[in-house]
């Protein structure tokens, strides 16, 4: 437990980056649209927060609701926003794509990770929407795939709570083909989940909402980071 977790929060704005550093957050997650869970934010957007804030910023490149990655006009427009932000300096990354079927779009990912230079990036919570995780998690892993270090999920589509036996079940699994990337822990994650995933040595944690006591149409408040820092502490 002397290992400091990773504490990960959602930044839609400058207001948003400049409180979630000032209360102990490691890195932050940019995306805007959080009507639509979240897609990618803007390339001015990303720049001012850059310049506000001297932690890491993983950006999100998803462009519609859902996990499809859409047609082929709509990967190249996402390929086209992942070189802007590349451009404007972006080095780390937030992606994830599915088929219909719930089997990854492997073809999807190749083609906008063969953007990213190399660049660090996370699965995102498509795994927990995933027809099988394991399989996706090998597919992945057998790809050439630079970057991939990190899977955002809640064990199960509906959130924490139900998805505790699987994130539990996948930390035992840690160092194993398709489990090497770190697991990070969002999607209805509160303070009570933390003492049981750290004990299983689970050590990145995201946080949305819980960083916005009056919802989200308030900015992020600091004192509620500081409140999940010093629980990781």
């Amino acid at each position: 437990m002397s290992n400091r977790a990773l504490l990960e929060v959602i930044a839609l704005d400058v207001e948003d980056a400049v409180a979630a550093q000032a209360g102990g957050a490691d890195r932050l997650e940019l995306v805007t649209d959080m009507a639509a869970d979240g897609l990618t934010p803007p390339r001015e957007a990303f720049a001012a927060i850059r310049a506000a804030v001297d932690i890491p910023l993983r950006v999100m490149l998803r462009r519609a609701d859902g996990f499809a990655a859409g047609s082929a006009a709509d990967l190249e427009r996402l390929v086209a926003d992942a070189r802007a932000l590349r451009a404007e300096g972006a080095e780390e990354f937030v992606l994830g794509f599915l088929n219909p079927d719930g089997s990854p779009d492997l073809a999807a990912v190749e083609t906008v990770v063969a953007e990213l230079d190399g660049c660090r990036w996370t699965f995102h919570r498509a795994i927990d929407r995933a027809a099988d995780r394991d399989q996706l998690r090998k597919a992945l892993a057998e790809l050439p795939l630079p970057g991939l270090d990190t899977y955002l999920t809640a064990g199960a589509a509906g959130g924490v709570d139900e998805g505790l036996p699987v994130l539990l079940a996948e930390a035992a699994r840690a160092g194993a083909p398709g489990y090497e990337p770190r697991i990070l822990v969002g999607g209805g994650l509160a303070l009570g989940h933390l003492p049981v995933l750290r004990a299983a040595g689970i050590d990145g944690f995201h946080i949305g909402g819980a960083a916005r006591p009056s919802g989200w149409g308030r900015p992020v408040s600091a004192a509620a980071v500081a409140d999940w820092r010093s629980a990781l502490a």
